[in-house]
């Protein structure tokens, strides 16, 4: 299958910039893939979709303020989106200009805190904050959220709570799972009293949830791998919920690549750490997940891809021109599709 065949136009004026006052007040597409069926629903509505002991799979990470700014000793601007701890004060990161040199020291912050340049490769670089600071302390002051490109605007406090879900737990992410913003603790209560049973995962989203697709014939494009945690009690749990015949709904593209990973792997869910690089378009076999609550995602895209997976892409394309017509909100802060 070539790319062009998951590419649609979208107005710019609908791709959300800001996040709605309160994360439930987003309206809420609803796609049967079975019939074809098309709802439009607010997502306060969410709840009346899942029955009792269903499970809702939701990833835990959390977001990291992986942008740092400084300055060279020439003066020249640097800035510097952290994506792994690779212990102590080493991270590895993308660096801006890539011109540095090697044990060049930048400067943070107006001069808070430093760090040097000790190793570099083809797309990335490893830095290392100076000794007696503690790097993720002064991350976690001076850092600013990872807002995606599309998003344009500088990223501002409020995003330090919104970017980032409710029941965000495991730091280690540089991109929000954006199916999950949605969720308040009120609405997440709501489901519990409904016998509605929720698991959680967690799976460290990386830069290559955007990571364009450039080769022409998508077999030929390769994902990069994200660090994942699949604990055995909600392992368990789903485990459980299948073989009751109950409804496993993934929350996000990051917690079906999980499960379905593992699935792949094993057949049955067992508790699992590590790495995946699970690359799912049409043709994939499901056989964890049989809903799924997304966002609208970008063009060409890997996100684009799997959800066209599990729904087929003339569903999906047609989905996605009446979400146009309807103005829904577009990507991170926009607006949430639930398949079932």
């Amino acid at each position: 299958m070539n790319i062009s065949e998951f590419d649609y136009q979208l107005p710019k004026e609908l791709i959300a910039q800001t996040p709605l006052k309160t994360r439930s007040s987003c309206r809420l597409m609803v796609v049967d893939k079975t019939s074809g069926n098309i709802y439009h629903k607010q997502f306060r509505d969410f709840p009346q979709y899942l029955a009792k002991d269903d499970c809702l799979v939701l990833n835990d990470t959390k977001v990291m303020p992986a942008r740092i700014f400084g300055r060279r000793a020439t003066g020249a601007k640097v800035e510097a989106l952290l994506l792994n701890n690779l212990g102590g004060n080493k991270f590895s990161c993308l660096l801006k200009p890539s011109r540095i040199k090697l044990n060049e020291s930048i400067v943070f912050n107006n001069g808070s805190f430093s760090a040097r340049l000790i190793s570099r490769s083809p797309g990335k670089a490893v830095i290392e904050f100076a000794q007696g600071r503690d790097a993720k302390e002064l991350i976690a002051r001076f850092g600013v959220m990872p807002l995606p490109a599309y998003i344009n605007r500088e990223a501002e406090d409020f995003d330090r709570e919104f970017y980032q879900t409710v029941y965000a737990k495991n730091e280690g992410a540089v991109a929000a799972p954006t199916a999950g913003l949605h969720f308040d603790l009120e609405m997440l209560e709501e489901i519990k009293g409904h016998g509605i049973n929720i698991g959680f995962l967690t799976l460290h989203v990386g830069i290559g949830t955007f990571k364009p697709i450039k080769s022409e014939e998508i077999t030929d494009h390769k994902m990069e791998e994200e660090e994942f945690e699949l604990p055995q009690s909600t392992a368990d749990l789903i485990n459980d919920t299948k073989s009751e015949g109950n409804k496993v709904i993934a929350v996000g593209t990051t917690a079906t690549r999980v499960l379905e990973s593992q699935a792949y792997k094993k057949g049955v869910l067992t508790a699992a750490k590590g790495y995946t690089g699970l690359y799912i378009y049409p043709g994939f076999e499901f056989k964890v997940v049989d809903g799924l609550l997304t966002n609208f995602h970008l063009p060409k895209s890997t996100l684009f891809l799997l959800v066209c997976a599990f729904a087929g892409r003339d569903l999906m394309l047609k989905a996605y021109e009446e979400a146009k017509n309807e103005k829904y909100r577009f990507y991170s802060y926009g607006d949430a599709m639930l398949i079932i």
